[in-house]
């Protein structure tokens, strides 16, 4: 089984040699080792292989498998491939599951209940705090967040789910060039407390061309996406694309109007995809499709904005918070808007604070939570 594996993992380096045309080669040869050893001649007459990609399965090394195999141990990285039985199993029944994925940390079989959140990679502060709720309300209920560890909002969305469960980061780049660079101490919590994977050798660089490739094990890892902040061309919305190709679930947050950031999700939710606020707006949709789920919830309701109460605001503080929105505003506009002296002010805001409400920023600027 060991040397199975090990012959997949040195294919797999062929470039463009993807699931169905390892298929026909498996047609026609008894194992990869066979495929290993064969003619480029024989090969390159297999449906769909050719010339180029014959030659690069010829040109393979034992070389290189060794120096790979070396890497994922220094790393401690193990690896899974296709046809294996621990393979996830949302991602096997995908249009074109990768031959092999690289993992470093843990995959379960309770990661089937998965959902994905992507978004933009220059959020507002609106789109992460809603984001790191969301994604914190889902693993809290044993659902496992997956999202592709980009800076915004990926980053949001492993972080919260870290706060309270599962989380997988599918990269754009082997598990040895870890990207963005800022994230590296995040991958090593995520494989903690989940699993950091890749289909990329170890050494792959983060190409621009890899990361829609990423895209697809996102989707095909999950049983919906959830697009929380999207701009008219993002990416997060490739991932969506092929959510739906693959007959997946497709949620959207819905965002401001005037934001830049809002554009492509405010335009799935025009072409169909589920408006939601909560976690409970996903669970319902994708509920047949859970195998391990767990009704379990946090005594804090997360999604209700970290155990608000709105019963216990005073008058005043709920007058107060109608003047605040998830954009920054300094303290003495809130003075003059609500026609009351800073300290009054001040005062108001702290009690917000201790009730998890608003959050200071710097410069005496505040914003909802």
């Amino acid at each position: 089984m060991a040397h199975l594996l090990e012959d997949y993992i040195l294919l797999n380096m062929v470039e463009n040699l993807g699931f169905k045309k390892m298929v026909c080669l498996l047609r026609s040869y008894d194992g990869p080792s066979n495929i290993l050893k064969a003619p480029s001649r024989e090969l390159a007459a297999i449906e769909g292989i050719g010339d180029s990609i014959a030659g690069k399965i010829a040109a393979l090394k034992k070389e290189t498998l060794d120096k790979e195999l070396r890497l994922m141990e220094k790393r401690g990285v193990c690896a899974v491939s296709v046809f294996d039985s621990n393979y996830p199993q949302n991602l096997k029944n995908s249009y074109s599951p990768p031959i092999i994925l690289y993992v470093k940390g843990e995959m379960k079989a309770e990661d089937a209940d998965a959902v994905a959140i992507v978004g933009s990679r220059m959020p507002s502060y609106y789109g992460v705090s809603n984001c790191e709720k969301l994604s914190a309300d889902l693993a809290s209920r044993g659902i496992t967040v997956v999202s592709g560890m980009a800076r915004g909002i990926d980053t949001a969305a492993h972080k919260g789910a870290l706060k309270s469960g599962r989380t997988i980061a599918v990269l754009g780049s082997g598990l040895n060039q870890i990207y963005p660079p800022e994230n590296r101490s995040l991958a090593d919590e995520i494989s903690k407390k989940g699993a950091v994977i890749s289909e990329f050798p170890m050494d792959t660089p983060p190409n621009k061309l890899n990361f829609p490739r990423r895209n697809r094990i996102i989707s095909g890892l999950s049983l919906g996406v959830v697009v929380v902040e999207a701009g008219e061309n993002s990416g997060a919305l490739i991932t969506a694309n092929f959510a739906l190709e693959e007959n997946r679930e497709v949620f959207a947050v819905p965002g401001r109007i005037d934001s830049k950031v809002s554009i492509g999700t405010n335009k799935l939710i025009k072409e169909g995809a589920k408006l939601i606020e909560t976690a409970d707006d996903i669970i319902e949709e994708i509920q047949s499709g859970l195998k391990y789920y767990s009704a379990r919830r946090k005594k804090t309701d997360v999604s209700a904005g970290g155990g608000e109460d709105r019963d216990l605001l005073t008058s005043e503080e709920k007058m107060m918070k109608g003047f605040l929105s998830y954009d920054p505003i300094y303290i003495d506009e809130l003075a003059e808007k609500t026609n009351m002296s800073v300290d009054k002010v001040a005062a108001l805001l702290v009690k917000l604070e201790i009730k998890n409400i608003v959050i200071e920023l710097p410069g005496k600027n505040f914003i909802l939570k």
